[in-house]
């Protein structure tokens, strides 16, 4: 008797603005498995009617619920998946916003960055046109942002794919990488 191959975790990875969300919904679709929300937007969204003017979105000392909440929802949809889940967001990602809006991570994060493992980033680049909304706010920082991204990849050696090009470009790299993570189980790294 043969049990299931192990779960595949595959986190759509990269700036705000890149069609992570629409990648990670439409991939989940498409291979007929679960994917995970980024916990942060419904964080967020609960606290903008609350927020004074120019107020930030989020401080530092509610990094640690928000990364609970997304770990909490990304293993409760585990359950459900089917050989791969695809994530919107992971601890990593948090990680990266750390650095850029507060000039550091936390250790605890760090550690648990290191601890949590996922089988493939999907690096969405920055080649599509921004869509203002009210937590988005670098939309002059796109290039920026997006080598802090690859550059986090690049330091711990995580595998990977570079996503850019238009709707349907994407969709066909995508889908192209899970296959053969799904196939080899391993991640291409590029």
């Amino acid at each position: 008797m043969s049990s299931a191959p192990p779960l595949k975790r595959v986190v759509v990875f990269g700036p705000e603005c890149t069609g992570k969300t629409t990648l990670a919904r439409d991939l989940a679709a498409h291979y007929e498995t679960t994917w995970v929300p980024e916990y942060l937007r419904g964080f967020v969204d609960a606290k903008l009617p609350t927020l004074p003017p120019g107020a930030p979105l989020v401080e530092l000392a509610e990094i640690e619920a928000i990364v609970a909440g997304q770990i909490r929802d990304e293993e409760r949809t585990a359950a459900q998946a089917r050989r791969v889940l695809f994530c919107d967001t992971n601890p990593l990602q948090t990680a990266v916003y750390c650095e850029h809006y507060f000039g550091s991570c936390p250790a605890w994060l760090e550690r648990l960055v290191a601890e949590r493992t996922y089988h493939l980033y999907l690096l969405t680049d920055v080649d599509v046109p921004w869509s203002a909304d009210p937590q988005r706010d670098r939309p002059g920082q796109r290039k920026e942002m997006h080598a802090l991204f690859r550059g986090a990849l690049a330091r711990r050696r995580l595998p990977h794919a570079e996503i850019r090009g238009g709707l349907e470009e994407r969709f066909a790299a995508a889908r192209r990488a899970v296959d053969a993570l799904l196939v080899r189980g391993e991640g291409a790294s590029s």
